[in-house]
């Protein structure tokens, strides 16, 4: 009778064992599992950028520079104001460690020149992804916002039109065809200054640039506004690295019928994008 009253008790005993051994079984296959976690720790993290630091923006532009920009500080004849005007303002930016910029405007006898120069330097906060990557994404949505007309193999500097019209001409047809045209171009020649994209030589037009920086682009807008005269604005964005640089270049006449020359301001802000792009790269 005693010996029956023993066997509740190692039953109890025996199935608490089995127990903890099919919990120690289940616990050590938990610990073999690879946590989510695990896989980040191991992954290198991006380049960072080759630009640490930016430079001053208000000194990034010689006053040689300058002059050619805005011919209207030579006209300056008291000396503390010329110096104030190859001082520029700095641009309101809430890191300067991260972006700078600087702005002058200078009035002539012959138009009002703007400038402003804009740099910002691209940190990427993700560790896959390398600032210039992050650089490369920023430039890319700034020149699809200037939506820049496509390179055409179709569209030749001068117009076309005219060019497939003569070889179906007869001679007395084309000679009064030339000389309707002749009149016709003489006759509205201020109106082809201020003509459309369309018009506007194919090496003008708003396009990217090469050979400037890791990339590029340029755009051209005429705006009249609320006066007669036409404004101007150029603007040349370039990358280098992880550093994105903004040029705009605005001209606005001070006679009612002037049209500030496409070529002579392209030229001008281009000149400038490349000597930025030597002082980042010296």
């Amino acid at each position: 009778m005693q010996r029956k009253a023993y066997v509740p008790g190692i039953a109890a005993l025996l199935a608490a064992l089995l127990a903890g051994c099919t919990g120690g079984s289940g616990s050590k296959g938990t610990s073999a599992d690879p946590k989510p976690g695990d896989i980040s720790v191991n992954t290198p993290a991006a380049q960072p950028g080759k630009y640490r630091t930016l430079p001053e923006a208000c000194a990034a532009v010689s006053h040689d520079t300058l002059d050619s920009l805005l011919p209207g500080i030579r006209e300056i004849t008291d000396q503390d104001r010329r110096d104030t005007a190859y001082e520029g303002q700095a641009t309101l930016t809430y890191d300067t460690d991260r972006r700078v910029g600087c702005g002058w405007k200078v009035e002539s006898t012959d138009a009002t020149d703007h400038l402003s120069v804009d740099f910002e330097r691209v940190v990427s906060y993700d560790n896959a992804v390398s600032d210039d990557s992050r650089a490369q994404d920023i430039y890319a949505t700034e020149e699809t916002a200037a939506n820049l007309p496509e390179a055409s193999a179709s569209a030749t500097p001068s117009g076309s039109g005219s060019t497939t019209a003569t070889p179906s001409a007869t001679p007395s047809t084309s000679a009064s065809t030339s000389a309707s045209a002749s009149a016709s171009s003489t006759s509205s020649a201020s109106a082809s200054t201020s003509a459309g994209p369309s018009e506007t030589p194919a090496d003008l037009q708003p396009r990217k640039l090469s050979g400037l920086g890791d990339e590029a682009f340029l755009n051209d807008k005429l705006n009249s506004g609320s006066s007669t005269a036409q404004q101007r604005t150029v603007t040349v964005v370039f990358r280098t690295s992880n550093v994105i640089v903004r040029i705009e270049y605005a001209e606005q006449p001070a006679a009612s019928t002037g049209t500030p020359d496409s070529k002579e301001m392209q030229d001008k802000a281009r000149n400038l994008a490349h000597k930025l792009v030597d002082r980042f790269n010296g």
